[in-house]
């Protein structure tokens, strides 16, 4: 979703997130109009209304907004504070750094560069890394930097300092866009941005080499994909995105591949974007995605 031109550079985000009760749209919403803010969109959530957690994204439009951040951020601390509430205010101008991890597969990578250069993702590619060099010349063609950074037998510790060098304190996002190395809780840890995965899913699921084949053998007739972040328990992050498509008897195993890229690339587009747009906020193993 592309930002209204006449405006883009005075419009922010806040997100707010805590224990529910009486009053948190209200002081939200006073303090946003005492500062001189118009409130563009304002979406909300409560697990219960009683004892239960709060969630809020509110778009707003501020004149000089870079210049009155902490300002602002001042006069929400002063009311969401004794609130108990947490939030995170952000300037909706300002595009999300992102790094894109990426083996051999080159669907859902291409097709990410492709959605930043038509303006589809407000986001910046800072770079593509890789453990494999084949993907060098494609990323090269969109003007953003391609990064080699082989794995040698017991060298994963060696590649994820490698990899902590590249993107430590200069992206805001790392996207797996089929990235097959398992990633330590280690490096999740000292890398301190959030990270979002790919994978396949089916009905039933199908673990390990040649997932495809193994769906093609039992006769499925769904496929799809989850999009998810990435946490010390593989597989295990809160979902962001799902989608799945009907198949039949009649596709081979070529076709499922097929149709499982394409599925592939449209939950992980819509994550990302979603990301970058400040939709989606973490509750534990959930998330809450406006």
């Amino acid at each position: 979703m592309s930002l209204p031109a006449h405006n883009a550079a005075d419009l922010g985000r806040l997100l707010v997130k805590g224990a529910d009760g009486p009053g948190i749209v209200a002081s939200v919403s006073s303090t946003l109009a005492r500062v001189g803010a118009n409130i563009v969109s304002l979406d909300q959530y409560s697990t219960d209304p009683v004892g239960g957690q709060f969630f809020q994204r509110t778009t707003f439009h501020l004149d000089d907004l870079a210049g009155r951040m902490d300002t602002l951020n001042k006069e929400l601390e002063e009311t969401l504070s004794p609130l108990e509430l947490s939030f995170r205010l952000v300037e909706a101008r300002k595009p999300k750094r992102v790094a894109i991890m990426v083996s051999k597969a080159d669907h859902c990578l291409l097709d990410l560069l492709w959605r930043q250069r038509h303006g589809e993702i407000h986001m910046q590619v800072a770079m593509v890394v890789s453990n494999h060099p084949d993907l060098g010349d494609d990323v090269r063609s969109f003007g953003i930097p391609f990064v080699h950074v082989p794995i040698a037998k017991d060298g994963k510790a060696a590649a994820e300092q490698e990899h902590l060098k590249l993107f430590k304190g200069n992206i805001d996002l790392l996207v797996l866009a089929r990235y097959m190395q398992i990633i330590s809780g280690e490096f999740l840890e000292e890398l301190g941005a959030p990270v979002i995965n790919i994978h396949h899913s089916f009905l039933p699921a199908f673990i390990g080499a040649g997932p495809y084949q193994k769906a093609k053998d039992r006769g499925v007739k769904l496929i799809g994909a989850t999009a998810h972040y990435v946490t010390e328990d593989l597989d295990e992050g809160p979902i962001i995105e799902q989608d799945v498509v009907r198949v039949s008897h009649v596709q081979t195993t070529a076709d499922l591949q097929r149709r499982g890229a394409d599925v592939e690339r449209q939950v992980l587009s819509r994550a990302v974007a979603w990301h970058c747009q400040d939709r989606v906020i973490r509750d534990g193993n959930q998330t809450i995605v406006f």
